[in-house]
This record gives C-alpha cells, structure tokens and sequence, in this order.
C-alpha cells in the first residue's frame, strides 16, 4: 500500500503502522522533531503534525530525528549497515551525498551517525574496505597489479600508489609477492616473558612477539612476510634487541624508535588510542571506544587489540574488562598480568 495523501499518512500514524515506514516522516511543530509512522512514541494532537516525503526533507524544515525510532542505537546500527553494503557493493567510490541520497537523510546527520557507530567516516570505511580488496586480488596471480587496483574500486593507479605504503606496508608488486625485495631484520631472543622476536622493516619495528617457542615465533614473522628476505640480526641489531628487551622490561623507559604499524583506519584509531594509556594506567574496552568516538564499537575494539603486533609498544595489556578483570590477550593473560604488575606504583 502506498501512503500519498495526508489521511492516508495520519491513519498510518494512528495506527502505528510498521509498512509504512521509509515512505513518509511525520513531524510535530510543538516538540520540532520528527518520526516514522510505526514509531511507539504518543500520537500527537493532528493539528501539531505536518508530513514530509523524506527526512531530509523534514530536517531542511529545522525538525531533528526522533531518538525512538531514528536516531537511537537499533536505527542507527541499521542505517550503518546499509551504508557499508553499499560502499562495498558499488564498483566506484560512493559519495557522502549519494550515500546520504539513498538512506534518505542529510550527508551531516549520516556522517555523525556513521562515526558514532563504527569510530570512522564513511570515506575511511571505504579506503580501508577497497585497500582489502586490493589484498585479496593482488593474491590472484592471473590477475595485473593495475586490473586489481581497478577492480578495487581505485580509478586511478597514482591514488592508490600515494599510501599504498600505509596501506600494504609496501609497495603492491612487493605485496603481491608475499613481501619479496623487502628486507626484514629479526632476532629471537629471551626475556623475563618467556621467547622474544623483535622484527624491523625499512620503516621501523614491525614486530615485537611474545610466546613459548622460539621457532614458532618465527613461523609467525613468516607467515606475514613468506617471501620477504628475512636475515638474522647482526651486532649491531643485537642492540636493538636490548633497547626493546629493556623497554619490555621496565616500559616506564619509553621506547624512542619508529613504528611499521599496518593496520586498517579504525584499527590505527584503536591503536593511537592505546598508545595515550599512560604507564601504570588502565582502561576498559568501553573507555578506549569512547576515546575515539565509537561508543557502540566495544567488540571491533577488542578485535583491534587482538590484531596488534607490536607487544608493549602498542599498550593493548593495558586494556581490561569494565570491571577491572583481566581478559584475552594475544600472547596470554598470564603475560598480560605480569605486564601490569610491573607497571603498578608500589602503595
């Protein structure tokens, strides 16, 4: 059934009428916000109501969404997603206006909404999701470097190339090769946590692993890099392995050396976020995800935290459970108390 007319419109609102939902708003001049017509909120008098087609339509009138049944966390989670499919589904770059267009609301009102939800904007979620695919397809080997850029959704070769850096860690024919022509430096060393691998690209450390076995270490940094040239450290990276040893150690020494860090735009967010906990300090998932804006991401949090591979330099045992309790950690909860223990202020 379509809803054209205003008693059309007024008997879906007496009735609460779910179907009708995504053809028309209603807004009320006495409160200046408006709703759907399936909306559980009191019905108003008739003569406060005024309709509109769409709800850009009513916020250009100066109505704001009604936090019921548009702007709470079940619409808001709903729009989200719907924007992400179509972000993933378009074969070009999807503009905020466009996207905006489509949910029916304002490009200001879906920016916020879409921040609020996932902790980036639209645009990042759309680099970060295209420079995925640009993964995925640079592994098909049937496939060139400029057809996967394409396919990716990158209309120009010199776009993606800009941060294809910060994007792949290196460049897409070294991608694509599983990190061949990039030298990677590591040594294995032992701590008071048990095995230690500290890993160092041309930009920085890319790795600091904590585990059991040695060996099993390595097979990790490998996995990442299988055909980048690994080469065991010499003296003067021996040193390095110290000063990370040490900071490993005592973290309350700081660690003046440059990061490699990879990740995807929200996952970078999480880790810039960490990496403000001070020594000695503690943060719930909940607080980190409020940090950077993402109140209802606390689970892609925890997730974010999972994916970091640079142990201690990237605080993530310093992320605990709301009500103090220890929780995963990639390289063991034991290690994760006793990293916390040594950065206790003695009372």
């Amino acid at each position: 059934m379509t809803f054209t007319t205003d008693p059309q419109r007024w008997q879906a609102v007496l009735d609460r009428d779910a179907s009708a939902t995504g053809q028309f708003v209603y807004a009320v001049r006495t409160t200046g916000i408006y709703c759907h017509p399936g909306c559980s909120a009191r019905t108003p008098k008739r003569e406060n109501v005024e309709f509109f087609a769409t709800p850009m339509a009513a916020q250009a009138a100066g109505f704001r969404p009604c936090q019921r049944c548009i702007g709470g966390p079940g619409q808001r989670s709903e729009w989200v997603t719907r924007a992400c499919r179509l972000i993933e589904a378009s074969p070009e770059p999807v503009s905020l206006a466009q996207l905006a267009q489509h949910l029916g609301m304002s490009p200001f009102h879906l920016q916020r909404q879409f921040k609020a939800e996932t902790g980036v904007t639209p645009k990042a979620y759309a680099s970060a999701f295209r420079a995925r695919r640009v993964r995925e397809r640079l592994g098909d080997a049937s496939a060139s470097v400029t057809d996967a850029l394409y396919g990716a959704g990158f209309n120009s070769n010199s776009r993606f190339y800009e941060s294809a850096g910060q994007r792949l860690g290196m460049r897409p024919r070294e991608f694509r090769a599983g990190g061949a022509g990039v030298t990677i430096h590591f040594a294995v060393g032992q701590c008071s946590l048990g095995a230690i691998l500290v890993a160092q690209s041309e930009r920085g450390l890319c790795a600091i692993l904590l585990g059991d076995d040695p060996e099993h270490l390595l097979a990790e940094l490998q996995e990442q890099f299988r055909s980048a040239r690994l080469i065991g450290g010499d003296a003067g990276f021996e040193q390095l392995v110290a000063q990370v040893v040490g900071f490993v150690e005592a973290p309350v020494l700081g660690l003046d050396l440059p990061l490699d860090v990879q990740g995807t735009a929200f996952q970078e967010r999480v880790w810039q976020a960490l990496r403000e906990i001070p020594v000695g300090a503690r943060a719930s998932y909940t607080e980190v995800a409020e940090r950077i804006g993402a109140p209802g991401a606390v689970r892609a949090v925890a997730q974010a935290c999972g994916a970091n591979r640079l142990a201690v330099a990237i605080p993530c045992h310093r992320v605990v459970r709301r009500d103090g309790g220890l929780s995963g950690y990639r390289w063991g909860v034991e290690r994760k108390r006793q990293l916390l223990e040594r950065e206790t202020p003695p009372v």
